[in-house]
């Protein structure tokens, strides 16, 4: 099981949709609950009024989520068939929860929206399926839950997934037509149907169930292998009698392979170099790759530091920004005023910046970008201009997940205030100093 691929997955959709007890039904039908949680759920007072188990309670782990029946905070579950291993994020449905939903997305292969079948899409399908695609995921789920409180009706499967359709569009001009699979499935969390086990009561529909999707989802092809960079997280220096003059840049490689004997580059010197060797958690090793944490060491004696990064001579090169364009995701309840100085946090790089302009804010009942030049208010997705004190070697977030990334520090409270991802470079104003 150990080499077995990992899927990380988001589920998302309005409040009451049906997220946590889909996430139930998938734990409960591939029997990846322990025994004790088992007796906890069929005790009498956990039961629904039906009789039947309460699945929502293995991911409404909060006090105030099991009090109000309502998803809060971005809940984590593990389980594995034979084929994958998975890794659930269950988000919250309510709007003023959204920056918790960006948290749960940021990290996620494959996407679920789910939608209420009695409801359809509405504003919080869209703003969810807004944010997946900002953030990069390219496997969409759409999955129309509770259909038996339709009778089983294959007419308002396909209405609604025509209406999702209408703006897909949309989506994928985010990041410069980036494209992503798009499938929909008919289904019933409460009762199983179409989740694990194929249900009689949809013979209309003939795709495979949900976890045969997430079993089959090709995701290896996500990995960006062309961009190799790592970003330095610390410096090793020993400094006794066994290594006295080992000096070794630690770090998780962000994206690409690295080999011994490669020539890189350290970013944003320009200073080359080649790599000498990399040690891994199991000894010396020839190769690294995207998601491996090592220590690399060079032939020749270059001033690296925490913040920089290592990449290719002979690859692509990142872009040294000094003003950025972003969309970001504003999350904090203190407004984020045009002119306002924060500490952007990129990979293991800090740099000063300043919030320079608010471009647009996204309409989310529309998708269309509304009039910018405004305050940012929690949950507010905009469009953005940062001016950076300091060169930011960094990736557009559509070509590099990782280095494209980045979130704000509120220096004086320490507190994240923002999340974002970069577009490209921002408009350039000599005049202008941080």
């Amino acid at each position: 099981m150990s080499n077995i691929q990992i899927l990380r997955l988001l589920t998302a959709g309005s409040v009451d949709d049906g997220k946590s007890t889909l996430i139930g039904r998938l734990l409960y039908d591939c029997r990846a609950l322990p025994g004790d949680t088992l007796e906890y759920l069929e005790k009498p007072n956990n039961r629904l009024p039906d009789g039947s188990v309460n699945l929502a309670l293995l991911t409404d782990g909060l006090r105030a989520e099991r009090e109000q029946g309502i998803t809060i905070d971005v809940a984590h579950k593990y389980f594995a068939t034979p084929r994958r291993k998975f890794i659930i994020a269950d988000a919250p449905g309510h709007v003023q929860y959204t920056r918790n939903m960006v948290t749960g997305a940021s990290n996620s292969d494959l996407v679920i929206i789910l939608i209420d079948a009695r409801h359809g899409v509405i504003e919080q399908t869209r703003r969810h399926s807004f944010i997946a695609a900002l953030l990069g995921i390219k496997h969409f789920v759409v999955a129309v839950n509770k259909i038996d409180l339709m009778s089983w009706d294959e007419s308002v499967f396909e209405k609604i997934k025509a209406d999702y359709e209408s703006f897909i569009p949309t989506l994928n001009q985010i990041h410069r037509n980036a494209e992503r699979s798009i499938r929909f499935i008919p289904l019933s969390a409460l009762r199983g149907d179409n989740v694990v086990g194929r249900s009689e009561f949809l013979p209309w529909y003939e795709g495979p169930t949900l976890l045969e999707i997430l079993e089959d989802t090709p995701i290896h092809e996500d990995a960006n292998l062309s961009d190799p960079r790592f970003p330095i997280s610390n410096v090793i220096r020993p400094q006794s009698p066994e290594y006295p003059d080992y000096r070794g840049f630690a770090g998780r490689v962000a994206s690409g392979i690295f080999k011994v004997g490669d020539e890189v580059v350290a970013q944003p010197s320009g200073f080359s170099s080649r790599i000498k060797g990399i040690d891994g958690l199991q000894g010396p090793q020839s190769e690294t790759f995207a998601g491996q944490s090592v220590t690399i060491t060079l032939d020749s004696e270059i001033d690296l530091s925490r913040g920089d990064q290592l990449v290719l001579a002979d690859g692509s090169q990142p872009e040294v920004y000094s003003k950025v364009e972003a969309w970001i995701c504003w999350m904090d309840h203190k407004v984020g005023r045009i002119g306002g100085r924060y500490l952007l946090r990129q990979t293991t790089r800090n740099v000063r910046s300043i919030l320079d302009s608010v471009e647009s804010v996204l309409d989310i009942a529309t998708l269309q970008e509304g009039e910018g030049h405004r305050d940012l208010k929690l949950n507010d997705l905009a469009r953005v201009e940062l001016r950076l004190a300091a060169p930011l070697p960094a990736d557009p977030y559509a070509q590099n997940r990782k280095t494209g990334a980045f979130i704000l520090i509120d220096e004086g409270t320490n507190l994240t205030v923002a999340a974002g991802v970069i577009l490209g470079a921002g408009k350039e104003d000599p005049e202008y100093e941080v």
